[in-house]
């Protein structure tokens, strides 16, 4: 089920920054900016604080200061489980001088501050292998109490103790509920602490340079962010869905990358050499270039090597995966090419609603979108093939349309946007020439942009399935398909966010500077539904509700302090297709009905309400004899359900016997059973998807036996045959 017992609760709550999750053999980190540094922290200041780039400027005050000061800590500590509150005290002198310090490069004291918390990270580390060698008593009532959001920062080092024996508790207490002897539980846990220790270790300067720079974009603006040039090409090639290399999805495991995925068409899978769990121990450049060892480096570091211009060749060692860590050394010749990352592209699929009381079957085809992913130097260049959104689903909808199918949803769960063109060009599938999108600038001016072409991919009937995780660019095309009456949105309100960002290339300015700044996703503009709405806050609210899996409290645009205000401008002239106001109540009653008799949706129903209930507590037990009456209860839950489901013939969740908490983080488990774990997650009962094809079947039904429900509906006379009614 998406959601069982909550996984958040079982996993290592004290956890450092995210690019933590890399690792290197790194040089000593400097106590100064770099020249590029300083040049890079004043473009960015002349970015954020002038209304000609940003959309709500902030002036670097005092207030601003205090706030980067706050947000920079957070970045470093947002658990509170290292700084003490004397350690904030002592840098106080820098919240007072943050202004200067971005404004003039000085950013010696954004250095220091880290160097402290490499200190603080290693005293914490070294005093919880310390307790390793004690035991723990799982009879008391104690619990851990994970969520450190609003506590204040520590009074003492031995408050700080107590915190990381509750939580080297927990994580003993995970593995030996999992089925871990002492021995192995110590060495596991040992060998975790460490590698925590070694990664803050191994940060290198740019990496601090983000953290602080990045505490200074957030304060002016939730979604505007700083890359570096690495950074800003993971980016890039994220959005374009490709990228010039091997294709092999990489992971870090202790110390050293391991092949996680061979990407199908890439020059990794047509060679045929390299599989899962394949070890990578040495690269070389070009046929017979020298092989430098890589074990014990950062994950980017090795992916730094590896990939390359097209046509270019990288030799690469390894270990198969099958002859173990000490196993024969291998090396390989790949030629790089452009690979397309498939798995994030749009995908299709067909389900059947099967005839009921006289009703006929229906096929529905359902279209997944997780991006609105768009190639945009492709794009630029002209080329034929370039990655984009629109088009890949354009394809689909011809299939569709060529095997007569009923009615299309449109999935749009938990995507969080993309390109604001391809929500713009996707919108045009549906409808015909029309405005989609209102774009405010800083300086008040409102531009409507329009869908231009007359093709229409798809006439027929129309269903949009969204949640609080779809956000931005998915929030204007399910809004556009509200508005217009053209199709039905289902499921929970998005997420909120209605502000348009662009990304500024820092090195356009110092003239002949390459790769060398980074770049700036920069807030430039709020939009607008043609109804005028902004979606900022209260997002896009279904015409059919599903129960909220997450609070708007907890998720959301409404949970960041200094997001954009809702507001509204005027509407634009538009086409209405359709009002579904007089079908909503005839359909939520059928949902109802239907929904009382699906065992998986109210299995979803319940788990996502054991999840909120179990989230609100914001602690975990550490009494075993309650966690592992809860476990219990969870496998007799799963068992149950799997009994049911065999017994109504329905698919079987292939999960359900793997589904317990091992105790273990992500790089300690086996990468090939993980990975094959995650694939057959997808196979999981979906039946939120399967319920808004019954809901759209419900539609057609309705409408085909009630002419004066259709024509109170359909307000445009259909021009096309399949256009809602036939």
């Amino acid at each position: 089920m998406k959601f069982k017992a909550p996984a958040f609760l079982m996993a290592l709550a004290l956890t450092a920054p995210m690019a933590l999750a890399a690792y290197a053999d790194s040089p000593a980190l400097p106590s100064a900016a770099t020249a590029d540094q300083v040049t890079t922290s004043k473009l960015v200041y002349g970015l954020l604080s002038d209304s000609r780039y940003a959309y709500r400027p902030r002036a670097l005050d005092a207030a601003t200061s205090k706030d980067v000061f706050k947000r920079y800590l957070e970045s470093l500590d947002s658990s509170k489980q290292f700084f003490t509150q004397a350690d904030i005290t002592r840098f106080a002198p820098f919240e007072a001088n943050i202004a200067t310090a971005i404004r003039g490069g000085e950013l010696e004291p954004a250095f220091q501050v880290f160097a402290v918390y490499k200190q603080r990270v290693g005293e914490r580390v070294g005093y919880a292998r310390k307790l390793l060698k004690t035991d723990f008593d799982f009879s008391t009532d104690e619990k851990f109490e994970y969520d450190r959001k609003d506590v204040p920062w520590a009074a003492s080092s031995a408050e700080l103790d107590d915190l990381w024996r509750k939580s080297v508790k927990n994580d003993w207490l995970r593995l030996k509920l999992a089925g871990k002897q002492p021995a192995e539980i110590r060495k596991t846990l040992d060998k975790r602490y460490a590698t925590l220790e070694k990664s803050v270790n191994e940060l290198k300067g740019e990496d601090v340079f983000q953290f602080f720079l990045n505490a200074y974009t957030s304060a002016v603006d939730p979604h505007t962010d700083y890359f570096t040039p690495r950074t800003a090409e993971n980016f890039n090639q994220a959005m374009s869905l490709s990228l010039e290399g091997i294709g092999a999805q990489l992971q870090r495991q202790d110390d050293m990358v391991v092949i996680r995925e061979v990407i199908a068409g890439g020059p990794a899978a047509v060679n045929g050499t390299l599989k899962p769990g394949d070890r990578i121990v040495g690269v070389g450049q070009g046929k017979s270039g020298p092989l430098e060892d890589v074990i014990g480096w950062r994950i980017d570091d090795v992916v730094a090597k590896i990939r390359g211009k097209s046509d270019t060749q990288v030799r690469l060692e390894f270990i198969p995966a099958e002859e173990g860590v000490d196993g024969k050394h291998h090396t390989l010749v790949l030629t790089r090419q452009k690979v397309r990352l498939a798995e994030q592209a749009a995908k299709g699929e067909t389900l059947t609603i099967p005839a009921k009381d006289g009703e006929p079957e229906r096929k529905v085809g359902v279209i997944k979108l997780p991006t609105f992913y768009q190639d945009f130097e492709g794009r630029r260049r002209n080329a034929a093939d370039y990655a984009s959104a629109t088009r890949d689903v354009a394809k689909l909808l011809a299939g569709f349309k060529a095997d007569k199918l009923d009615g299309v949803v449109l999935d749009l769960r938990n995507n969080g946007g993309g390109s604001l063109d391809e929500a713009i060009e996707l919108t045009g599938l549906f409808i015909e020439q029309g405005p989609v999108v209102q774009v405010r600038e800083s300086g008040g001016r409102v531009t409507v942009n329009s869908d231009r072409s007359e093709v229409v991919a798809w006439d027929g009937p129309l269903a949009v399935l969204i949640n609080r995780g779809s956000a931005s660019a998915s929030e204007i095309f399910a809004g556009a398909i509200q508005d217009y009456g053209r199709g039905l949105v289902i499921g929970e309100t998005t997420f909120g966010k209605g502000t348009v960002q662009n990304i500024v290339d820092l090195d356009r300015w110092p003239s002949g500077e390459t790769q060398r700044f980074g770049q700036v996703k920069l807030t430039i503009a709020q939009f607008f539904r043609v109804s005028g709405s902004s979606t900022q806050h209260k997002g896009v609210v279904p015409d059919l509700a599903f129960p909220a899996s997450v609070d708007a409290s907890e998720y959301g645009e409404s949970t960041y302090d200094n997001a954009l205000p809702w507001t509204r401008i005027a509407a634009v002239p538009h086409t209405q297709y359709g009002n579904f106001g007089p079908l909503l109540p005839k359909l939520e009653s059928r949902h109802d009905t239907r929904i009382a008799a699906d065992k998986e949706f109210q299995w979803w129903n319940e788990d996502v309400e054991q999840f909120r209930a179990e989230k609100a507590k914001k602690y975990i037990s550490l009494n075993e004899a309650e966690r592992r009456a809860e476990r219990e209860k969870q496998d007799k839950q799963r068992t149950d359900r799997q009994a049911i489901r065999k017994e109504l013939g329905l698919d079987l969740d292939p999960l359900a016997d793997d589904s317990n908490d091992d105790g273990l983080t992500g790089n300690e488990r086996d990468i090939v059973k993980d990975a094959a774990r995650e694939k057959a997650a997808e196979k999981r009962p979906d039946p939120l998807l399967r319920e808004s094809a019954a809901i759209l079947a419900d539609a057609l039904r309705l409408l085909d036996e009630d002419k004066p429900l259709s024509a109170q509906v359909l307000l445009t006379a259909p021009t096309v045959p399949g256009q809602w009614v036939n």
